[in-house]
């Protein structure tokens, strides 16, 4: 009877287990992590989908979600807050019937928020090509009854372009050329022509982690370097980086390429970024020459944060290393200094602090003429600011500021003092009114500026305005100088198609002391955006 009912029991156990499937298990091993992402490696991904849930071996919690996959790989993102390194072994589990179809086992649905933060959205996980650019040519003119009239042109063309062909290389572009409009009889002075490359540059990523970029170029993780002519090269490993950088400096008169200055250095750094805080600090040390000699050499220091969404910090140190007087010396001199630090109390009100501390950049090769003077007057220019903003009621945006510019010499000192309102949805007329004032004063001069201006929609989605009025009072201390300017403009954009505009821009300006003039301003503007998929 106990053998019977033994027998019973395997069987219907047996029964069951053909009918509802057999569970399957796919193991992979995480191959490397960037601050993003994770990549883990199978044998196969047949059975895995975009969408599914790997999870630590003998633990039910999931710890990354699939979000892109090839046949032997995948791309996940980490759940809760999950630790993960390289090297760790994650599973799969799925069931198949007796015919061998896939049969997903019942997961928990999963949730992943988008975080309203661009440094913590994530980046697109497939190597779609993005082009999106401006192309606009401006004109100004400036025309008085007791002078010449002037006129000059603008042409700006920006362009970037990710993934080019839904590849590993992108372009980015911008470009600027002033046309200065050259009357025939004048004894006046014309100013040439200007053309200016900002940014000219090709981008290779080598692999998730590693990627080189190569033309004119600003690193943002080192931004106060500037502009950088030549090969920049980075590679993550986690939440650490590393670069090195070999070019040359934009001429320091025309901005153009100088194969002189020539400039090379590396800098490292961590990138922590989760649900309640971000930073991303970067040290490093540049070198820079004028024709093979040393001409500067420095550490510089960068650190931005969030903390909470609340806390936003930023800093920026650089500190010259090398010292060319009477005799040649290596020593840590403080060179500039800006901190900044802004806190959201509420979606209605905010404050922003912030303290800067520059010298004059000592160049021992390009100014060695001046040399002298500059290290005897090279003492350091300090500021403070404050700025509060906040939303007293619906529709209404109010903000102040005031900021202090000293010396321990009492030179260039300033205060100034900012406030603005501006109300929205204005009852009766529509648009937005806003009221603006300003108070500077230094040891040579005392200003004062109040503006009113009204934008609105005239024809809804079609065509836009604004309406202005600015009363300048300017007060010279030295020669006992008072001017009272006032100026009327109205600015009109006509919206041609979704990607063209159209903007003329008039001004008049009439008071003592200075002439009267009219002002007029065109710019058109094509824009355009682009993303090809696979």
């Amino acid at each position: 009877m106990r053998n019977n009912l033994f027998i019973i029991i395997l069987i219907i156990s047996y029964s069951k287990s053909f009918g509802q499937g057999k569970n399957m298990l796919i193991t992979g091993k995480v191959t490397f992590k960037t601050s993003k992402n994770v990549y883990v490696k199978f044998k196969s991904t047949e059975h895995i989908s975009k969408g599914d849930s790997l999870r630590f071996l003998n633990q039910k919690t999931p710890c990354l979600l699939v979000i892109q996959k090839s046949s032997k790989s995948a791309v996940c993102k980490i759940l809760f807050d999950s630790a993960i390194k390289k090297n760790d072994v994650v599973s799969y589990y799925y069931k198949v019937n007796s015919k061998k179809k896939k049969i997903v086992l019942p997961a928990k649905k999963i949730v992943v928020t988008k975080s309203k933060n661009p440094k913590t959205k994530n980046k697109s996980k497939e190597n779609l090509q993005t082009v999106r650019g401006k192309l606009s040519a401006s004109s100004y003119s400036i025309f008085s009854k007791n002078a010449e009239t002037r006129n000059r042109m603008l042409y700006r063309f920006s362009m970037d372009a990710s993934h080019i062909n839904n590849s590993n290389l992108s372009f980015e572009t911008y470009l600027n050329y002033r046309q200065y409009i050259k009357l025939k009889d004048t004894s006046a002075y014309q100013p040439n022509n200007v053309f200016n490359v900002y940014d000219l540059s090709l981008k290779y990523d080598i692999n998730p982690t590693f990627s080189a970029v190569i033309g004119r170029k600003i690193n943002n993780k080192t931004s106060s370097i500037g502009a950088i002519d030549g090969l920049q090269v980075e590679k993550s490993f986690g939440k650490n980086y590393v670069g090195a950088i070999a070019g040359f400096r934009p001429d320091i008169f025309d901005y153009g390429f100088n194969s002189n200055l020539l400039e090379y250095g590396g800098y490292i750094g961590r990138t922590i970024d989760n649900n309640n805080f971000y930073s991303q600090t970067t040290l490093g040390i540049l070198q820079q020459t004028n024709n093979g000699n040393i001409d500067r050499r420095y550490a510089y220091f960068q650190h931005s944060s969030r903390i909470l969404k609340n806390l936003n910090l930023f800093t920026s140190m650089e500190a010259d290393l090398y010292t060319k007087d009477s005799i040649v010396k290596n020593s840590i001199n403080l060179t500039n200094l800006y901190v900044s630090a802004r806190y959201r109390f509420s979606r209605k009100f905010n404050v922003m602090l912030s303290y800067d501390s520059r010298k004059r950049i000592l160049y021992y090769e390009t100014f060695q003429t001046d040399i002298e003077k500059l290290l005897n007057d090279n003492e350091a220019r300090q500021g403070f600011r404050t700025r509060f903003n906040f939303k007293p009621a619906k529709y209404v945006y109010a903000g102040i500021s005031y900021s202090k510019r000293f010396q321990s010499s009492n030179q260039n000192k300033s205060n100034n003092i900012n406030g603005h309102i501006s109300w929205s949805k204005v009852p009766t007329i529509g648009g937005r009114l806003s009221l603006n004032f300003n108070s500077n004063s230094s040891s040579y001069l005392k200003s004062n500026i109040i503006s009113l201006r009204h934008s609105r929609e005239i024809i809804p989605n079609k065509l836009s305005g604004n309406f202005y009025f600015r009363m300048v009072n300017y007060n010279y201390f030295n020669n006992n100088l008072v001017t009272k300017q006032n100026y009327y403009g109205a600015n009109l954009s006509l919206k041609l198609t979704k990607s063209l505009r159209f903007n003329i821009y008039g001004e008049v300006s009439t008071g003592n002391g200075i002439q009267n003039n009219f002002r007029l301003n065109t710019s058109i503007v094509k824009r355009f955006n682009n993303k090809r998929r696979k």
